[in-house]
């Protein structure tokens, strides 16, 4: 963890967190995240026969570009911006009325907690810390895809942009 202090606006959280995760099969995941660096949000898969990039990943708008490299081959898909957001919201009201257990549960943001408490622990003693599996009894499926047209970039109002602060 790296926290600036030379700007007020990090004075109390940190700038940028980078970490790796280790998963059995010796697989990793690697991965940065600063509120201080340019505005950009994608991800890259990277495995033993090519590799993935998603770009504009993040966002609420814009399309979303997929860029796949496969032995060599290149190919490229390009996503129509759709409200990401929305479904969620959708979904997880129709579990409640309906007295559904949601996917993702409590339990999986449980996980998400751990792995979080974990970093800052490998961070504060400089060493790896392992944590255990949670089992995952349901995966989401292609019945639970709710589209939702894509919402409109705001405009900023008497506001800069956080990157010029």
């Amino acid at each position: 963890m790296i926290a600036n202090k030379g700007e007020k606006r990090f004075a109390e959280i940190d700038e940028m967190t980078s970490a790796i995760l280790r998963f059995p099969g010796e697989r990793l995941a690697i991965f940065t995240c600063s509120f201080g660096s340019a505005d950009v949000g994608y991800y890259n898969v990277v495995g033993t026969k090519g590799d993935l990039r998603l770009e504009n990943a993040y966002e609420y708008a814009g399309e979303m570009r997929c860029v796949t490299t496969i032995d060599g081959k290149k190919s490229q898909k390009t996503f129509k911006p759709g409200d990401q957001f929305a479904p969620e919201l959708i979904y997880f009201s129709d579990c409640i009325i309906n007295d559904r257990v949601p996917e993702p549960s409590g339990k999986e943001g449980l996980a998400d907690v751990r792995v979080i408490n974990a970093l800052y622990e490998s961070a504060e003693i400089g060493q790896p810390v392992n944590i255990e599996q949670v089992p995952k009894r349901r995966r989401p499926n292609e019945k639970m895809v709710i589209k939702r047209p894509a919402v409109k970039e705001p405009k900023l109002v008497s506001a800069k942009s956080p990157q010029s602060s």
